[in-house]
């Protein structure tokens, strides 16, 4: 993996905005749904809603997490656990996903993971 904000090369091409709506699944289950893409330059990366199992919060995973995305099922897989995405510095509001030090933080919190150091 380059980077954890490139996202993957998928037969479609891009990550775009067709995955606004679907599902996201972890390695260990549901997490909730795609509600925005933010290209942030450099920075790319998916809002999800997680609905209750967030305590009604939205999450931001980088979109280099992502490993695949089934438009037939409506869903996007990440390479990472539910319980992982919630120990990921939180998303407090709309902004975060605009500020450079929030990102900054997050990406190193999940390059972490992928180096193997949980």
């Amino acid at each position: 993996m380059e980077t954890v904000w490139a996202g993957p090369a998928l037969a479609g091409g891009t990550l775009g905005d067709d995955v606004i709506g679907y599902d996201v699944e972890a390695s260990d289950g549901g997490v909730g749904t795609v509600v925005r893409l933010s290209p942030v330059p450099g920075f790319d990366h998916l809002v999800i809603d997680a609905g209750v199992w967030k305590f009604g919060r939205s999450v931001v995973v980088p979109a280099g997490m992502v490993t695949g995305v089934d438009h037939a099922a409506r869903s996007v897989t990440v390479g990472c656990t539910k319980d992982q995405i919630k120990d990921a510095p939180r998303f407090e509001r709309d902004q975060d996903t605009g500020d450079v030090l929030y990102l900054s933080r997050l990406g190193a919190y999940y390059e972490s993971l992928t180096a193997g150091g949980e």
